[in-house]
């Protein structure tokens, strides 16, 4: 897989769902950069504003199953908080997630959602780290 430096996430076909590569130079901004890349296929989030915070706090076993989790953590605010998280400042250490965010409330009826995405999925999920860079391969199911 070729890692592009300074690039954040690029769109990947999938038959019947979709996904991203994402990138970053740890795994802080991969996991920041995979959250940008999710909401880009959700939401215009180009004119989002960031009045509102939240905190967010996850542990996992391993760095595939802590995406995935802060992946579906971020849909869960989406469509029981009505709350687009759109920017992220994330500490990732041994395990732990710790990560202040700020984003927009939003209906789901607004005309800046673009598509519905139900979960990001452990299909063909790898996170690769190979000369310093970070990258990672989600398939979201839609």
């Amino acid at each position: 897989m070729l890692i592009v430096m300074g690039m954040r996430y690029e769109v990947i076909d999938h038959t019947a769902d979709i996904g991203i590569v994402a990138y970053g130079s740890n795994l802080n901004a991969l996991f920041s950069n995979a959250a940008a890349g999710m909401l880009s296929l959700m939401v215009k989030t180009d004119t989002l504003r960031h009045d509102v915070t939240k905190t967010i706090s996850l542990e996992a076993g391993d760095s595939e199953t802590l995406l995935v989790e802060w992946l579906n953590e971020l849909l869960y605010i989406i469509y029981t908080e009505k709350l687009v998280l759109c920017r992220f400042d994330i500490l990732i250490d041994k395990g732990q997630l710790m990560s202040r965010c700020a984003g927009q409330r939003l209906e789901m009826k607004s005309r800046r959602f673009i598509r519905e995405i139900k979960a990001a999925t452990y299909h063909n999920l790898e996170i690769v780290a190979k000369d310093g860079e970070y990258s990672a391969r989600i398939i979201f199911d839609i």
